[in-house]
């Protein structure tokens, strides 16, 4: 098969041109080949070559006036930029690994080594850039009859495949998710296997291949591969033990796994942020924890968003996840999960409005958004009426914080001034009037205005035997 119709752009001329002036040979190779088929846009281009790949590079670089130049003589790669693509160059070679790494002993190799190596069929398909054989494809392992039938599978036995590289069971579950694809039997069974060999991969690792996986359109089919081919137990045990139900008394619990990767999915529909979409991953992590059966009421899991909320940061450290503003916010809306739904089963005050928007600030939209996907009941009358309650609950807070100004707002007296006006040091007394100072402004006693708060915190002062200071007075005149 030639395909040199499909490389339309120049640079894959040239390329081959510069190979055989080395009197090598040069392909393009893995993620573009296959995404040119399935008519994926993609902007990373590898090129592999039986010569030098950092001469290569080199002569490709001076021919196209490229200056900025990356060489990895170590590995012996290189790579630049150019209109927009990231082109990356290398030698063919042949790998062999020892049991406790990833990392390969390498040498040189030709071109069906290289593609021997690579961890899927569809990903070791290579087209031919030197003149005379442009545009053909070159294609050992039958990789387009795989790509045709959806289909992925190992070049080798899949068992060398998985144990050499345990990364590559990751990347099998992404690309399944990713395109809509299935791993093929062999695979899975070598993948279940092999799945405590995920140990010798970093968290960082495996974390990018996760959080690619949850940007998916539906990271849910992701999710259940991790779980059934148990490399989900390898990193995320906590994730592990929302899966199950039990049953007392006639009463059993929805399955939390299955109810979490839906609430993904129903998120998925109206977000891509990454970290929303953890906050929905982890908005029950605590159930297990704080599951009991109580005569009369049931299942309970009471007090699960305080403790998923602390289970956040020690869960976001093993998996090696940023532990900045990133990770807060997904503890903030774990922790106030439930407070919107909670407000659709009881009338709705403005005192309840105006916590919860001081709570959350401007996250409040994220909030909203988390507890629509939480409604994944079956009952449909159930769900028409918690979506109704949803919106009731989004007007009274569009109303009350145009109203009140609630999101994000400071209470209008200070610290500072609670300090001077009662001639203080800092002090328990100073905190426990300016938190009653905020409490009445969110409780409606008074408005977010500093005159009636100015009064409140005198009327405070006083009733704890405090008086105003002469200072403040002689400061003022």
């Amino acid at each position: 098969m030639n395909v040199g119709s499909h490389l339309q752009l120049p640079l894959f001329t040239l390329i081959g041109e510069e190979a055989l002036a080395m009197q090598s040979e040069a392909y393009v190779i893995g993620g573009f080949v296959r995404d040119l088929f399935l008519k994926r846009s993609v902007t990373d281009i590898d090129f592999v070559t039986t010569g030098d790949g950092i001469e290569l590079a080199r002569r490709v670089a001076k021919r196209l006036g490229i200056k900025k130049v990356d060489y990895f003589k170590t590995y012996g790669t290189a790579h630049f930029k150019y209109q927009g693509l990231d082109l990356e160059f290398v030698g063919a070679r042949k790998e062999s690994y020892s049991p406790d790494s990833r990392k390969p002993s390498v040498s040189a190799g030709t071109i069906e080594d290289d593609q021997r190596r690579r961890d899927f069929t569809i990903n070791a398909l290579a087209i031919d850039l030197l003149p005379g054989r442009f545009g053909s494809l070159v294609d050992p392992f039958d990789g387009m009859s795989d790509l045709e039938k959806k289909i992925l599978r190992t070049p080798l036995a899949p068992d060398s495949t998985y144990s050499d590289d345990p990364l590559r069971m990751m990347r099998a579950v992404r690309f399944a998710n990713q395109l809509g694809f299935h791993i093929d039997d062999a695979s899975k069974e070598a993948i279940a296997r092999n799945a405590d060999r995920l140990k010798i991969i970093s968290m960082e690792r495996i974390h990018v291949e996760l959080n690619k996986i949850m940007l998916c359109r539906k990271p849910s089919i992701g999710f259940k591969l991790l779980f059934d081919l148990k490399l989900l137990h390898q990193f995320f045990p906590e994730m592990v033990k929302l899966h199950g139900i039990e049953k007392r008394n006639g009463l059993a619990h929805k399955d939390n796994f299955y109810h979490t990767i839906q609430v993904l999915d129903n998120l998925c529909t109206t977000t891509d942020d990454l970290w929303l979409r953890w906050a929905a991953v982890m908005h029950d992590i605590a159930k297990p924890a704080t599951k009991r059966f109580e005569e009369g009421n049931g299942w309970t899991f009471h007090g699960h968003e305080e403790l998923g909320a602390r289970m956040v940061p020690k869960i976001f450290a093993r998996l090696k996840l940023p532990l900045d503003e990133k990770m807060k916010y997904v503890q903030k809306l774990v922790q106030l999960h439930l407070r919107p739904i909670a407000l659709t089963k009881e009338e709705i005050s403005d005192s309840a409005i105006r916590r919860l928007l001081f709570e959350a600030g401007d996250d409040i939209d994220d909030l909203m958004l988390l507890c629509k996907a939480d409604i994944t009941s079956k009952n449909e009358a159930k769900v028409k009426k918690y979506l109704a309650n949803y919106e009731l609950v989004k007007i009274k807070l569009e109303e009350v914080e145009k109203k009140d100004h609630i999101r994000n707002f400071q209470p209008p007296v200070s610290g500072e001034l609670i300090m001077s006006f009662f001639g203080l040091q800092p002090c328990r007394e100073v905190g426990v009037i300016k938190n009653a100072i905020k409490d009445a402004i969110l409780d409606g006693l008074i408005a977010n205005d500093f005159d009636e708060a100015f009064e409140y915190m005198r009327k405070q002062g006083e009733s704890l035997g405090l008086a105003q200071s002469l200072d403040f007075v002689a400061n003022k005149k």
